[in-house]
């Protein structure tokens, strides 16, 4: 069982940056690729990206493409989001989720392991 913990969330004023780390009990996190998800209030929980068990592939939603970075860091059993040039629409609650099966998971069904959430307001 894999237990993900997910920390810096917050608000933020549109065009800022904010850091998400999601940090994982297991010490196999290199067998497993990582995958970041977002839910807005009303809305469908959406991929935000993906990074394989290696951290040399990765991939990305179109609306966050180009602002956004996936990261990990074996060694901390941590996986990374830098999200750049925030709006106002980036507001939702952010959840790291753990896949040990697929090379990159866009689905959330590929996904067995969710953190809890942490909360990324963007401000206008």
């Amino acid at each position: 069982q894999v237990q993900l913990v997910e920390s810096g969330g917050g608000l933020v004023q549109a065009g800022g940056s904010l850091r998400l780390s999601c940090a994982a009990s297991e010490r196999t996190f290199s067998n497993y690729a990582m995958g970041w998800f977002r839910q807005a209030p009303g809305k469908e929980r959406e991929f935000v990206a993906a990074i394989s068990r290696s951290g040399h592939s990765t991939f990305f939603a179109d609306s966050v493409k180009g602002r956004f970075t996936i990261s990990r860091d074996n060694a901390k059993n941590t996986v990374y989001l830098e999200m750049n040039s925030l709006k106002p629409e980036d507001t939702a609650v952010y959840y790291c989720a753990a896949n040990l099966d697929s090379y990159l998971a866009i689905r959330r069904v590929q996904y067995d392991y969710w953190g809890q959430g942490t909360q990324v307001t963007v401000s206008s």
